[in-house]
């Protein structure tokens, strides 16, 4: 049966509240959450998370993340070209290039590693414990992308600051 204009402007249900069933497995990620967080910059954080969401096509997480770029005053140009980023380096530092760069390698494993290339770039501008913790951040909004994308969390009713991941 073809889709009508209606259906395609029907908002889905979640599959599940999953953290409502796995309550500890929620609590523990947004404990490795924080962690991971951790001398990372807020703002860097933000356009890594926002990275892998849109690799991991995580329409909750995007909506998050978005909105709590833009609440900290992260410019929507930057956010809106951070989908083609490689045609759009201008926008970014040098270190936020090797961050989105790492963010691309460590979601994707395209190679089924990281290049070697990518991770020297990102430990030319990130002290080795920094660089823990982007990698961390990166595997962690990884986790929370593949949690929201399986339970078809939906996307369009997060106030900035309602929650820490």
């Amino acid at each position: 049966m073809p889709e009508t204009e209606n259906d395609l402007n029907h908002e889905h249900s979640p599959r599940m509240q999953w953290a409502k069933h796995a309550p500890e497995v929620y609590k523990a990620m947004v404990k490795l959450d924080a962690a991971a967080r951790q001398g990372v910059d807020p703002t860097l954080l933000e356009l890594v998370k926002i990275r892998a969401s849109q690799l991991n096509h995580c329409a909750f997480c995007l909506d998050m993340h978005t909105k709590d770029a833009l609440a900290a005053g992260e410019s929507v140009d930057r956010i809106i070209q951070l989908g083609a980023w490689e045609e759009s380096q201008h926008f970014y530092t040098a270190r936020e290039i090797a961050a989105i760069e790492l963010t691309d390698a460590v979601t994707v494993l395209t190679d089924g590693f990281v290049p070697d290339e990518v991770y020297e770039k990102a430990a030319k501008h990130f002290e080795e414990a920094e660089l823990a913790q982007l990698i961390a951040a990166i595997a962690v909004i990884n986790t929370w992308n593949r949690f929201g994308v399986a339970t078809r969390m939906v996307p369009g009713h997060y106030t900035p600051g309602q929650s820490k991941h």
